[in-house]
């Protein structure tokens, strides 16, 4: 599978869970922009067939170079950044649950769904769009998740699927600052993050992100019970140049700490 391929299937999956960001972009290009992506996101659990080490040969095969890890003591998440093999596409970025470090009774949840996953699941690149490879927990699960972890209870029912595309603000012509793109977006009807600032990062640590708060979407728990979940959401960054003229090509990792917080339960 060819990139092209690859970005065109996990954008329709997107999209599906993620109205808003078709939204947008559609609402930029009418404007006359082209709409570029930064980077895209994936969520994942540290066990099972899905686990980041099982995913990064199919992101390395589509020419991506690992570039720096990341690390969330507090959510007990890791992550790896990936740079791609033509500065047109998009970053990857792909972080992973420490699940041996949630609760006892987390784990009790999260286990049983993990051992569903089939051996071979990561075989190939439809992984990351085919959507969650466990069944649905229940609603009382997701929720006692979500008391210790939003991102656990995120992956329970939404399964392996990007988490955001972002815009690269850079390539925009008639915006050049993230406030902008806020208000511009905010126009449209769709709410900022405000966790953290509307704002996050700095042109002193060379990237400024901002992004939306979640669409939200029903979804079928075990016994027939639907309740609206929080999906996916559109990101918005713009990299400055460091002191050798380069463009920054990492994350900063107290911004992405709150831009995770995009997914949160808007109740």
């Amino acid at each position: 599978m060819n990139t092209s391929e690859f970005y065109q299937q996990i954008w329709q999956d997107y999209i599906k869970m993620t109205p808003q960001a078709e939204a947008i972009a559609d609402a930029l290009t009418a404007r006359g922009e082209t709409v570029l992506n930064d980077h895209i996101a994936f969520r994942t659990f540290n066990q099972g067939p899905t686990q980041l080490a099982a995913l990064e040969p199919l992101i390395l095969a589509l020419g991506y170079r690992r570039f720096e890890p990341y690390h969330f003591a507090a959510k007990k998440i890791d992550a790896f950044g990936y740079t791609p093999p033509h500065p047109d596409l998009p970053r990857i970025f792909i972080s992973e649950l420490r699940v041996e470090e949630l609760s006892p009774e987390s784990q009790a949840i999260l286990l049983p769904l993990i051992a569903q996953i089939p051996a071979d699941t990561a075989a190939d690149a439809s992984v990351f769009w085919r959507g969650r490879p466990w069944s649905a927990p229940t609603y009382a699960d997701y929720q006692e998740l979500a008391a210790e972890s939003e991102y656990a209870a995120w992956l329970s029912i939404i399964g392996l699927r990007v988490n955001h595309f972002t815009i690269n603000i850079n390539a925009l012509t008639q915006m050049s600052e993230v406030a902008q793109l806020n208000e511009f977006v905010e126009a449209l009807g769709f709410q900022i993050n405000a966790s953290g600032g509307r704002v996050k990062g700095s042109p002193a640590v060379l990237l400024e992100q901002a992004s939306t708060l979640a669409s939200i979407q029903e979804f079928e728990f075990a016994g027939g019970e639907q309740h609206p979940v929080t999906t996916c959401y559109y990101e918005f960054a713009k990299r400055y140049y460091d002191d050798a003229g380069q463009l920054y090509q990492g994350f900063v990792a107290a911004s992405a700490d709150k831009i995770f917080e995009s997914t949160h339960s808007q109740s």
